[in-house]
């Protein structure tokens, strides 16, 4: 098993080194405003509003992130009911996938940003191959105004603290999801996943933002569901078929304190008093999917064996707040040389649409990452991530994990880590799969942005 995993990383390396000078050779126009698709575009969140890329016409450019991943983990939930069986023919209901190391299928993402004008630029992002959606799909897209087309004083110093996005796109709700892999483009976070209540989702709107001196604020409405409706929708449990907004609001400062110290403070605050249209998809948005690929899933459903597109969110835990949501996330991020420390606490309250009783689910993280050299090019981690909340079948469970990961930047579009996980589930229903559940182990990620 060593001897493989060790081939395995080998030849990985060895075909991240083949296509690192292609990268570099490759070149780039300049975009606006546009957070990197490489290494320098770590620990960015909201994009930059200063830029020093001058306009001089229409310019398209092309990004991709692409990931090719190699998985040796186990799982197990001794005494759940209905876990026996070593066939599709004769395996339980609650009978876990079952695993052995190998590759999973290369997950990739393609960018195209275009700057249409000064201080104004598109943005469309493509799923090229993604566990949930194995054909392309597209993310959504934006236009974003850093500067508006408006002769007069007033315009220009409202667009020097001012920016401005329309479109269908990744809501800005709270700091964790700048951090958390994205399909094929996994370079900016250092571990394989981001939360474990996964907060992000794609919604169509408006996000306004006032960002001066460190200080920044934004106030953002959506349609508040996944994708268009305009269908009529069916009644909940309580007889209602409203589509209400949602409604994002943000605040918090970023200062660079001292060539070597960065402080960040945040709150955000995501509302939805009522959509019964096709449903709130706050903690389960992602049209990718997880980096634990069948990590702790049922095997079987309907008597065939489940197709990884039914499986994709692999250790994620979605509460089901389909049809009302209130939640907050509190983020705390620190630079000091080359120690970094981020830190989530968020609180959310909820209900889907067959309920009538709201219920509540939590959770926190924290992790501590060491950027290694001048270039930061080597990095070590660690990282706790624990979950409470109330399901509709029972009290409160609790889902908990734990990783160590390491990586080394090659160039600064070319990535190799490494993670260790274990995950354990608590105080789930003994008719439930999760009971006693437990996965561990180690995924391999061989990564290229630009």
């Amino acid at each position: 098993m060593k001897r493989y995993m060790t081939n395995c990383v080998r030849n990985l390396a060895l075909a991240m080194l083949a296509v690192s000078p292609l990268l570099t050779m490759a070149q780039q126009p300049k975009i606006q405003n546009l957070r990197p698709y490489d290494q320098t575009g770590i620990n960015v969140f909201e994009t930059p509003k200063q830029t020093d890329v001058k306009f001089d016409g229409l310019k398209v450019r092309f990004g991709a992130g692409f990931t090719q991943q190699f998985q040796a983990i186990k799982s197990e939930n001794p005494g759940a009911t209905n876990n026996g069986g070593t066939s599709v023919a004769t395996a339980g209901a609650n009978k876990l996938y079952p695993l052995k190391p190998g590759f999973m299928t290369a997950q990739a993402n393609l960018f195209t940003d275009v700057q249409l004008a000064d201080g104004i630029r598109l943005n469309v992002t493509t799923y090229l191959s993604a566990r949930h959606h194995n054909e392309t799909w597209v993310k959504g897209g934006y236009i974003q105004f850093d500067k508006l087309p408006f002769k007069g004083e007033f315009w220009d110093k409202l667009m020097n603290v001012a920016t401005l996005k329309v479109g269908h796109f990744e809501v800005n709700y709270g700091d964790a999801h700048f951090r958390r892999p994205d399909g094929g483009q996994t370079l900016y976070s250092p571990f394989m996943e981001g939360n474990v209540m996964d907060a992000f989702a794609t919604e169509i709107g408006g996000e306004v933002y006032l960002q001066k001196n460190g200080l920044f604020g934004m106030l953002g409405m959506t349609n508040g569901m996944i994708k268009g409706n305009i269908d009529t929708v069916i009644a909940s449990t309580d007889g209602k078929t409203t589509k209400k907004p949602s409604l994002i609001l943000k605040g918090g400062i970023d200062k660079q304190v001292t060539e070597k110290v960065r402080l960040r403070l945040s709150g955000s605050y995501y509302h939805n008093g009522g959509n019964y249209g096709s449903g709130l998809t706050l903690y389960g948005g992602d049209r990718t999917g997880s980096n634990y690929q069948n990590a702790f899933d049922k095997w079987v459903s309907s008597g065939a064996a489940q197709a990884y597109t039914a499986t994709a969110f692999s250790g994620r835990f979605n509460p089901g707040f389909s049809a009302k949501v209130d939640a907050v996330m509190l983020n705390a991020f620190a630079k000091i040389a080359g120690f970094e420390f981020f830190g989530t606490y968020e609180s959310a309250n909820g209900r889907a649409k067959t309920e009538t009783a709201m219920r509540h689910a939590s959770q926190y993280a924290v992790e501590g990452i060491y950027r290694i050299g001048k270039e930061e090019n080597v990095f070590l981690g660690v990282r706790y991530n624990g979950v409470k909340a109330d399901l509709s079948t029972t009290n409160e469970v609790n889902v908990n994990r734990f990783c160590v990961a390491g990586g080394w930047f090659l160039t600064k579009n070319v990535l190799l880590k490494a993670e260790y996980v274990n995950q354990l589930y608590k105080n789930f229903l003994v008719s439930d799969y999760r009971y006693n559940g437990k996965f561990n182990g180690v995924v391999v990620e061989a990564i290229v942005g630009f």
